[in-house]
């Protein structure tokens, strides 16, 4: 694992950050920023569960993935969802979960159930956008959702960023991150991606909200074949719980193919 950004203590004190809430409305615990905006939320009964629909979209790139990544690494820990489904559902992949925020990781330890901190599993005070830099092609996946409580962190969708990542993924690594598709600035957000990993882009909009889960492959996925996709997808959403036939075919739906393949 990399070593902890000794910068962090530099810092002065992070006076500028939102303060982070916490709202119950029956057995859901959401997290907030500042503002009324749910950012993560935790079915107290279920911890593992996506409840949110974005967060289910940015599953969606296990139908590309031919084994389980060996690493992850969550830009934005929030509530810690994605942290608790990945423990539960890929046992044998690391996590680290980095965040800027330490009221942040403190709510989330607190509150939020996450996994056992250890060799599987670590969290990082640090700014995303510097931290990723001292990964050199051996993350597998890089979840990135970065939003200030009003919108996306302007430093994680800049062209540097999304070349650092690319630097951070191993040969067949992914990088997902959650857009807003009402921002004005998301097709320049797109093209920027488009830009940094040779055109091998897909956009997965979430089943509601106008979230749209962005995906960004470091090579060409093996399974392009929609007819091989619906397989997958079919045994994925038995094993994972989630509705990948619905993503595919929304995938199809948002995405350039000729009715057979994608083309990535």
């Amino acid at each position: 694992m990399p070593p902890r950004h000794p910068y962090r203590r530099l810092r002065p004190a992070k006076s500028h950050l939102p303060e982070v809430g916490i709202s119950e409305e029956g057995n859901i615990r959401s997290l907030h920023l500042g503002s009324d905006t749910i950012q993560s939320s935790m079915n107290v009964d279920h911890p593992s569960e996506l409840v949110l629909s974005y967060s289910r979209a940015m599953m969606g790139w296990l139908l590309f993935a031919e084994t389980p990544p060996k690493h992850i690494t969550q830009i934005g820990l929030g509530g810690g969802s994605f942290a608790r489904w990945i423990d539960s559902y890929l046992p044998d992949t690391k996590q680290t979960a980095v965040d800027i925020n330490p009221q942040v990781i403190a709510v989330a330890r607190s509150l939020f159930e996450l996994p056992h901190e250890g060799e599987n599993f670590e969290i990082i005070e640090a700014d995303g956008a510097e931290y990723i830099k001292v990964f050199r092609h051996n993350t597998d996946v890089i979840l990135v959702d970065g939003f200030d409580g009003e919108q996306i962190i302007d430093a994680l969708v800049e062209e540097p960023f999304f070349q650092d990542c690319r630097n951070a993924l191993s040969p067949d690594g992914v990088f997902v991150t959650n857009w807003w598709s009402g921002d004005q600035r998301y097709q320049r957000f797109v093209e920027r991606l488009l830009n940094v990993f040779d055109g091998r882009v897909l956009e997965l909009p979430a089943e509601s909200h106008g979230n749209v889960a962005v995906m960004a492959f470091q090579s060409s996925p093996k399974e392009q074949n929609l007819d091989n996709l619906k397989k997958r997808a079919e045994k994925l959403s038995e094993k994972y719980g989630l509705d990948f036939k619905r993503m595919l075919a929304d995938l199809k739906a948002n995405n350039q193919n000729n009715g057979k393949n994608f083309y990535l």
